[in-house]
């Protein structure tokens, strides 16, 4: 059996590693992976992270800054509660200065994980 962290878990690595008040993409997240094509495989691992405590999936979002996974939250507003709490602005299922608060993986960490 092998000890290799699956697609998801390595997933799950690179979100916790996002910092309060940040939010990445599914692409960004995916290219850091080496797997630039998989940005929708990284939003399934973000659909099964909700039974993991300590994964911030509320701080994976698209490309555009849509919170575009907000459904798979408790509540139709838990996703963007969440990222509120931690000081991000939300308009319209938005984030707004989301060039300010984007944080990407290819910059922040020095070699993949």
């Amino acid at each position: 059996m092998s000890t290799e962290p699956n697609f998801f878990e390595r997933v799950y690595e690179v979100v916790k590693l996002i910092p309060s008040g940040r939010v990445s993409s599914y692409g960004a997240i995916a290219r850091y992976l080496g797997a630039a094509r998989s940005a929708r495989m990284v939003g399934w691992a973000m659909n099964k992270a909700h039974d993991l405590e300590d994964v911030p999936a509320q701080r994976v979002v698209n490309r555009l800054g849509l919170l575009t996974g907000k459904h798979h939250f408790g509540g139709t507003n838990a996703m963007q509660q969440l990222l509120e709490n931690e000081g991000v602005v939300i308009k319209n299922n938005q984030i707004q200065n989301f060039e300010k608060v984007f944080w990407d993986p290819n910059k922040e960490l020095e070699r993949p994980l």
